[in-house]
């Protein structure tokens, strides 16, 4: 049996929540390096999605020194172009000075990206939509979402970029809301440096399969990352991975499988009222549970099952496996 791969996580699933309702938090507030040490805890993760900016009086020496003493790397920069003065959206703000300002943050986490060795910067616009019918010019936000992405790739082509989609929240509707939309903006800005991560959860709440969503960016060469979550399917709701959702897991997993897709493992999830640190461990946990059953899975066996689109033969090769997977583990 191989090796598993390698597990990620960002490091807001170390730090503390706020909700509309608990606006006191659900913890004390933690800080950028005590959320690395967090991570470092776990002792199963390799890489961390580093928000920016970091907490007060936190340099990037700073950060590197915390990741190098935790046994981590960055794996990306998520910049934070989703707090008030982006209420109006990031890339489609109707105000050209916001729209600017956007593009500086950003091109000031790439320098942040640049300085942590890290893989890429993650752009995720969640401001970026509308909240009403007739509130915006579709149009207009075409070409200010797609010719915004643009001009951050070219002022960056030296770094991989990803653009994280989700339905919604915190607009009633986001404006990279699907795969598929997501891979049609990415093929009219023209670029090369531009791809998607993929987060299962944001997938499952939008409708769509995760499993048919990773193919099509598969297929399109644009899956450069993803995350891993669960949810009700209602919500974002970034649950521990394998809670609810284990056989479409499975098959997401199966799905990157299949296409000879290597990359990290990585959890993205909100435990608001859990230990953070077990939360991580016990995600871990399934997620080798799912990778030992895709070495034990028949394949071939899968494969001749979907030829025929024989869905009881398929469930049956996928749960002798499945649900076997955690046996010995503690």
């Amino acid at each position: 049996m191989t090796d598993h791969p390698s597990f990620g996580a960002g490091l807001w699933h170390f730090a503390s929540y706020v909700d509309r309702y608990a606006t006191d938090g659900y913890a004390p507030e933690v800080s950028t390096l005590e959320q690395i040490a967090r991570a470092g805890a776990v002792g199963e993760l390799s890489y961390v999605d580093v928000p920016y900016p970091f907490s007060e009086g936190v340099t990037v020496e700073d950060v590197k020194q915390a990741l190098a003493e935790h046994g981590l790397k960055a794996i990306g920069v998520t910049p934070e172009i989703y707090m008030r003065r982006f209420s109006k959206g990031a890339f489609t703000n109707p105000d050209p000075e916001v729209r600017a300002a956007a593009l500086a943050a950003l091109g000031e986490a790439a320098d942040v990206v640049r300085a942590l060795d890290a893989r890429y910067l993650k752009v995720w616009p969640g401001q970026d939509g509308w909240d009403y019918p007739l509130q915006v010019n579709h149009h207009e936000q075409w070409e200010l979402a797609v010719s915004g992405m643009r001009e951050l790739a070219l002022a960056n082509p030296d770094i991989r970029i990803v653009i994280e989609y989700k339905p919604r929240e915190p607009r009633n509707k986001m404006f990279w809301d699907s795969a598929a939309k997501t891979v049609l903006g990415i093929k009219a800005m023209g670029v090369d440096n531009v791809g998607v991560l993929l987060d299962f959860g944001h997938a499952l709440f939008g409708g769509e399969s995760p499993a048919a969503a990773a193919q099509l960016l598969i297929d399109h060469g644009l899956l450069w990352a993803m995350d891993v979550n669960d949810n009700l399917r209602g919500w974002d709701d970034d649950m521990v991975v394998g809670t609810v959702h284990p056989v479409e897991l499975f098959e997401f997993f199966y799905t990157l499988k299949i296409n000879g897709w290597e990359g990290v493992w990585q959890l993205d999830q909100f435990p608001f009222r859990e230990d953070t640190v077990e939360a991580a461990r016990l995600s871990v946990r399934f997620l080798k549970g799912i990778h030992r059953a895709l070495e034990e899975l028949d394949v071939e066996g899968l494969k001749a099952a979907q030829s025929r689109q024989d869905a009881l033969g398929a469930q049956k090769l996928v749960q002798d496996v499945l649900f076997s997977c955690l046996r010995g583990d503690a």
